[in-house]
């Protein structure tokens, strides 16, 4: 697998991003690895990076997003943060990667099981960690189907909420960063929303969350 490159990354475009992603992935769910030579791709990006993705996901253990979908060293920025949320810091972030950097597609990646969502629904205060949960109590709200059992024992409340959670966190990247609007609307970029089943390891990108010109 060749080591990303100024003008390999520039010869991308935004839907071949996303299709090299769901390639990645659907190798990762088959056990079927691209074989890399990882000590060579650091000595080859030891003077510059171009990555063709900026992935946002939780900081979850098993939400890795360089092996859910099968990519090596310098490929993809990678954003973690507990709930997948989005603040100034992560956004300034994603700024760098696309309009300094390159990247060619934004993905927000939340996760089957989530803790942070689990902790949103049942409301827990705990230190610096209360004013993390209040960013994805939003899409708690938002869940307006489920009327009874609204807490983390329910898996599919718990579920639904997630799904909110990456959708909103999408919307609120497109609100809250003129630059990378003005990108996804000239199609110098695209952005996506998707979940990863932290069982089956398969990810599912939202038709509804993603914009790709």
């Amino acid at each position: 697998m060749k080591t990303l490159t100024k003008e390999i990354q520039e010869s991308i475009t935004p839907a071949q991003a996303l299709d090299i992603l769901k390639a990645g992935n659907a190798r990762f769910t088959n056990n079927l690895k691209v074989n890399r030579n990882l000590l060579q791709q650091a000595n080859e990006t030891s003077d510059g990076q171009h990555p063709f993705a900026v992935i946002l996901s939780c900081i979850d253990s098993r939400t890795s997003a360089e092996l859910i979908f099968d990519q090596g060293l310098g490929d993809v920025f990678s954003v973690r943060i507990a709930g997948n949320i989005v603040n100034e810091d992560v956004l300034g972030s994603m700024e760098f990667a696309c309009k300094v950097a390159g990247a060619k597609i934004i993905v927000v990646l939340g996760h089957t099981k989530c803790g942070a969502v689990k902790g949103a629904c049942d409301h827990v205060e705990m230190g610096n960690l209360t004013a993390l949960l209040t960013k994805i109590r939003p899409a708690v709200d938002d869940e307006i189907t489920t009327k009874e059992n609204r807490n983390s024992k329910n898996d599919a409340f718990v579920e639904k909420v997630a799904t909110i959670n990456v959708k909103r966190s999408v919307k609120a990247i497109l609100e809250r960063s003129p630059i990378l609007k003005e990108m996804v609307e000239t199609g110098a970029i695209g952005i996506a929303g998707g979940n990863y089943d932290v069982t089956s390891g398969e990810v599912e990108f939202y038709s509804d969350a993603t914009i790709i010109k």
